[in-house]
């Protein structure tokens, strides 16, 4: 037990100085905090240029709430909870193999770092979206994720800023079913992931926006707007009743499984789900939201 709570401590600790080290400096290209304040603005200014809805407000509905959900998540809720929750269930499952004589090594296919940087990259790349996609259909075909999963779907105007909003409780989901497979794939450069984790942001930023691209031939390879306003709507047919188009950065596995609906345009439908006029609209009583209701 005693060593859990050295993971523990040691995890927020270092949390710490990583967050006070990427506010001061920026001398480093794959500098979250500021990478993350530069895609937003980016993505924000060509929200204003080339406005898809026209009569949407360039401060539209809850954007300061999900302003505020952007820097909770992608930073706050790594100092609150999920890095020690990480390390600490990293090290359980580590314990747990020992107990048969196993390793993490046992099950690795191959070391990233070996392969060609490109090569590398993709493999990371694709693992990584591939799971995320499962693990985001998930959160709609399971009731209790569902009822997490809904704080995301309360968004009534999509802007940039709706790509993080989203309950502490989904990132844990999605992390604990990537470990393993990323752990089979081991050798990851810091630097490299980054790299990918960047363009994971700002694809999502840009799924999110008030912008009517597709990407022309590449909207069935990468997610785009006109694509993901379909999985915000609030009316689909019986046959997508748990939702649709659940790609998170890669449109091409709602293609290859069927997923995918875009009728039409998709410009003016409503957001949401049925009975979210009655979901909560602020930032405490979301977060609650799960834990009082579990139906639906």
């Amino acid at each position: 037990m005693e060593k859990y709570i050295d993971i523990i401590q040691n995890s927020y600790s270092g949390y710490w100085r990583y967050l006070k080290h990427e506010l001061i400096s920026v001398n480093h290209w794959d500098n979250y905090f500021y990478g993350l304040i530069i895609i937003s603005l980016v993505v924000w200014g060509l929200e204003i240029a080339f406005p898809w809805r026209k009569n949407q407000s360039i401060f539209r509905k809850d954007f300061w709430l999900d302003t505020f959900y952007m820097f909770f998540n992608f930073f706050l809720l790594n100092l609150i909870v999920l890095i020690a929750l990480s390390n600490t269930l990293a090290e359980l499952f580590n314990d747990l193999l020992s107990v048969f004589g196993l390793t993490l090594n046992n099950f690795q296919l191959l070391q990233i770092n070996e392969l060609p940087k490109a090569v590398g990259l993709f493999i990371f790349f694709i693992v990584s979206d591939f799971v995320q996609w499962n693990t985001h259909r998930l959160l709609h075909h399971v009731p209790m994720l569902w009822n997490f999963h809904k704080v995301h779907h309360s968004v009534k105007e999509m802007g940039f800023a709706a790509h993080l909003r989203y309950h502490w409780m989904e990132p844990v989901v999605y992390k604990s079913l990537l470990y393993i497979p990323i752990a089979i794939i081991g050798g990851f450069d810091a630097q490299d992931v980054a790299f990918v984790h960047f363009f994971s942001i700002a694809i999502g930023h840009l799924n999110h926006a008030n912008l009517g691209w597709n990407y022309g031939p590449l909207k069935y390879i990468l997610n785009n707007p006109k694509m993901h306003i379909w999985h915000h709507a609030k009316d689909l047919p019986p046959t997508s009743k748990y939702g649709a188009n659940y790609g998170i950065t890669l449109s091409i596995w709602d293609y290859l499984f069927k997923t995918d609906y875009i009728p039409h345009s998709g410009r003016d439908i409503e957001l949401g789900f049925h009975g979210d006029e009655h979901f909560p609209k602020d930032f405490i009583n979301q977060e609650l939201y799960p834990l009082k209701k579990q139906d639906d």
